[in-house]
């Protein structure tokens, strides 16, 4: 029986909550977002359209028993300094991995989904084949996920002022490895 709370207490999390899958809101309405607001939309291979439809990303992610949704956090001198709010994330894609291997450790097999597009390379390589398949982190939003209405849901709070940083992780696991 895979148990989150086995391990987690080993890292840098601030908040975290385990729901089931199905719990998980999916909206095409994020999308919207991602069309007009994100410039990576069209150009990676972790964001629309190359994930697929909300519903392609809701079928996957139903294939998953459990999501554990959690946040890190990281200090900066002015969170609106969007380099400077960059540069914290490769530590919150750290922690998300090494969770992933944690629940990969007790026999599960996880999907994961992070709070921006995969940033692996310098330049992705979309519309060519994705030079790291294994180890890109879609976004949750181009998934169709608005993590705030999960946060809300969860009591999982955002840090909001200008040292602040956090960043959402979502992993969907399975308890068995299908065949």
């Amino acid at each position: 029986m895979v148990s989150v709370e086995t391990f987690i207490g080993e890292y840098p999390i601030c908040q975290y909550a385990v729901c089931k899958a199905r719990e998980i809101p999916f909206s095409e309405k994020v999308r919207h977002i991602c069309r007009t607001e994100c410039e990576r939309y069209g150009k990676s291979w972790s964001c629309p359209p190359a994930v697929g439809e909300v519903n392609e990303c809701r079928k996957r992610c139903l294939e998953y028993e459990n999501a554990l949704v959690f946040t890190t956090a990281a200090q900066v001198s002015d969170a609106s300094v969007l380099a400077e709010t960059l540069a914290t994330r490769p530590e919150h894609e750290a922690v998300t991995r090494a969770l992933c291997r944690e629940l990969e450790k007790q026999g599960a097999e996880c999907l994961a989904l992070s709070s921006e597009s995969c940033q692996i390379c310098e330049t992705c390589a979309y519309p060519q084949p994705c030079r790291f398949p294994g180890k890109a982190i879609p976004c949750i939003e181009s998934y169709g996920i608005l993590v705030t209405q999960i946060a809300e849901r969860y009591g999982i709070e955002f840090y909001s002022d200008i040292h602040t940083v956090t960043w959402f992780g979502l992993i969907f696991f399975r308890e068995e490895k299908r065949l």
